[in-house]
């Protein structure tokens, strides 16, 4: 039971940053489909830091590092959505789309060009960081409490605060559902929406790095993040752009996503002979189930996907 509890927690964690970091893109006026790449770019840049920082390194530097090298890999990658999305006024589902395909494609060719040059006869897409994920890890009594789980817990608590207790979180929101008003008041549309997408690729870098981390100490880089992108925007959209009500999905979803990692230590679901395969699927299986059931009453942003341009009215 343990054993699921932390998994939950930590797929939560993941999950809640990610949605996050959509939520305020696309409060801002901008889909971000492109988040499953930002969280691979993300975690290569934590993966990164792992395998170059010094291995006698002090727990909390590491952990100081391994996230800022996360955040600054999710901000430049998600820097290229801003500029196609709001400057050139591209299609944003488009541009996502294409950042997710870039974003496996390019973080495996960078990994395999590393090991290659270290050892011309290693051509894997993989990167070992195990003792450097000690650093995030306090073992409570068989229970492995990760970092992350607190920092997920106190990103929430900002979200909300600067959604909707800040001139700025309101001044975004704004843009969102009424660009045009908005700059009519002075709001400068564009930087509000710059803003919204370069921090929903902090916290998708953040939930990249979290990701990798949850279960292994090792990662393949061609696997990209198993879809976990997608699903943080089915919790998003479930959660109704909402921080709070985000939290409780993300922890609905990561509780199955927990479920087909654990599902053996329970007898019960064991004398079922179900294939381990079906415990695999059953996140994907739930969001679209959800959706199909609450899509009807979700009330996305009215500006979103829109791009903006000040001669419209």
């Amino acid at each position: 039971m343990s054993l699921l509890i932390q998994y939950t927690l930590i797929f939560a964690s993941v999950l809640t940053l990610v949605a996050l970091g959509g939520c305020f893109s696309e409060h801002s006026g901008v889909i971000n489909l492109g988040l499953e790449g930002i969280m691979v770019i993300g975690a290569l840049g934590g993966a990164l830091m792992m395998r170059y920082l010094p291995a006698n390194l002090s727990p909390f530097l590491m952990v100081a590092l391994v996230i800022l090298g996360a955040v600054v890999f999710g901000v430049v990658y998600s820097a290229l959505l801003a500029f196609a999305c709001i400057n050139l006024k591209a299609d944003q589902t488009i541009v996502g789309t294409a950042l997710n395909m870039l974003g496996t494609a390019a973080a495996t060719v960078v990994v395999k060009a590393i090991n290659t040059a270290e050892n011309p006869d290693d051509v894997s897409s993989t990167i070992a960081y195990v003792q450097p994920k000690k650093a995030f890890i306090i073992n409570i009594n068989g229970f492995e409490f990760n970092w992350f789980m607190l920092i997920a817990i106190v990103i929430l608590i900002v979200a909300f605060i600067v959604l909707y207790k800040t001139k700025f979180g309101l001044r975004m929101m704004a843009c969102g559902e009424h660009p045009q008003a908005a700059n009519s008041v002075g709001i400068s549309v564009y930087k509000m929406r710059w803003a919204g997408v370069l921090i929903s690729g902090a916290l998708g870098g953040l939930g990249g790095i979290c990701y990798i981390l949850a279960g292994v100490s090792e990662w393949k880089f061609e696997n990209g993040v198993a879809g976990f992108g997608f699903l943080a925007l089915a919790v998003m959209i479930f959660g109704q752009w909402k921080p709070l009500r985000i939290a409780l999905a993300a922890l609905l979803f990561g509780f199955f996503r927990a479920l087909s990692n654990v599902y053996f230590g329970f007898d019960f679901l064991a004398s079922l002979n179900i294939p381990s395969a079906v415990y695999n699927m059953m996140p994907y299986i739930i969001s679209l189930l959800v959706l199909a059931f609450t899509s009807k009453r979700s009330r996305a942003p009215k500006a979103e996907g829109i791009p903006y341009d000040k001669s419209m009215r």
